[in-house]
């Protein structure tokens, strides 16, 4: 998490102030944003793993529109205008994956009335952001026993309600949950009044996820503190594939189904 104030800066200065972030996902909050803001993202790694870039600016989001550098040039990823749109995400391929520079410009303001530029990042490999794209593809049986073992997040649950939101382009699954056999953060919680566990799933419209009766086995990963749907077998379905592959010694990893 960064947190910087153009109200800090000479202001006679022309200098771009520069911040360097090494986190592979974090975030950076601009306040009374001025001239200008050069952000580095330098994962401290030493592969070139990370090659995709995805910015979701805050619902407040004002002050600056926010450009990638590609060599030499500058790109437009988030206008100002775009960043006041909820759930609004951008993503880019990143030439350099292990430097990425994001260069933010104020806009032009006749007063200095508090106005944020705030947003989160995340660098993802290109597995990951090419199954994000794909994820209305029905699992294979392999992909399914690979999900239970690496994804964010795995729970058993029935689907309690469906919603879609065609200005985002994005539905929301409303999951009651029987068993959490693992999450990432606290995305699924616990009722305090009904004792009952329950959480959000987002996926795309265009998956035309519809509302199914009977037990699914949910799994996916976590994008800017949400949980986005992987794969979803009926759970009935996956314990055949599950025990099938671990009699014959396939599966790639142990799941603790008790």
């Amino acid at each position: 998490y960064c947190l910087g104030s153009g109200l800090s800066w000479e202001p006679r200065s022309r200098a771009v102030e520069q911040v360097h972030l090494r986190c592979t996902e974090g975030s950076l909050e601009w306040m009374y944003p001025a001239r200008a803001l050069r952000v580095v993202l330098e994962p401290n790694l030493s592969s070139a793993r990370h090659t995709t870039v995805c910015i979701k600016p805050a619902s407040d989001f004002q002050g600056a529109s926010i450009y990638v550098e590609r060599a030499g040039q500058l790109h437009l990823v988030v206008s100002e205008a775009e960043g006041a749109r909820p759930h609004h995400v951008s993503c880019f391929s990143a030439h350099t994956p292990q430097r990425v520079a994001l260069f933010l410009q104020a806009s032009p303001q006749r007063d200095i009335s508090r106005r944020t530029a705030s947003f989160q990042y995340e660098l993802l490999t290109n597995q990951a952001f090419f199954f994000f794209l794909a994820m209305c593809r029905p699992c294979d049986n392999m992909e399914l026993l690979m999900a239970i073992c690496s994804s964010d997040f795995v729970v058993k649950g029935s689907i309690r309600n469906v919603s879609h939101d065609s200005e985002n382009h994005m539905s929301q699954v409303d999951v009651s949950i029987q068993k959490v056999y693992r999450q990432k953060n606290r995305i699924f919680q616990q009722d305090e009044a009904s004792g009952e566990w329950r959480g959000p799933i987002r996926t795309l419209l265009q998956c035309k996820v519809k509302k199914g009766g009977g037990d699914f086995l949910f799994t996916g990963n976590e994008h800017f503190g949400e949980a986005w749907l992987g794969c979803a077998p009926r759970f009935k379905d996956f314990m055949f594939i599950y025990q099938a592959a671990r009699e014959r010694g396939a599966n790639p990893c142990e799941f603790q189904l008790n």
